[in-house]
């Protein structure tokens, strides 16, 4: 186990495990946005999906989108965060995510089916360009 400053991360997901010593996790819950630093008080919260921004003790930082998942924070300066689905933020492609969000555009709008209709909200929901942070400039 870390001590404080730092804090130990494990992130479970579609991508595998990446464990880090990180001296701040930055996650999207239901509750708000929250960092996370050692020492923070034992809780549970569900997440959005969204970005994870881990900021490392030494100096970088990594960005994951989660499906959605929880995170828990242990005794002992523990960060668990399980997700369906991860993915670091390079692995995305900005002209992908903006051709995606264009067609979901047009299903959303358009005499689809309803079933059609709702699946494409729920995409632009979690393809909404300020849950992706600073990543893209739209």
């Amino acid at each position: 186990m870390c001590m404080y400053p730092r804090g130990r991360l494990d992130i479970v997901g579609g991508m595998g495990t990446d464990e880090s010593d990180s001296v701040q996790v930055n996650i999207a819950a239901e509750s708000g946005e929250m960092g996370i630093l050692a020492q923070h008080v034992p809780s549970i919260e569900q997440l959005k999906p969204g970005l994870v921004e881990v900021i490392e003790e030494a100096g970088g930082n990594k960005q994951f989108f989660l499906s959605g998942g929880f995170a828990t924070v242990q005794p002992g300066s523990v960060l668990s965060i399980n997700a369906v689905e991860g993915y670091p933020l390079e692995d995305f492609s900005a002209e992908n995510v903006r051709n995606q969000i264009s067609e979901a555009q047009k299903i959303a709008g358009g005499s689809g089916s309803e079933q059609d209709k709702a699946e494409a909200n729920i995409e632009l929901e979690v393809s909404d360009p300020t849950m992706l942070g600073a990543f893209w400039a739209y």
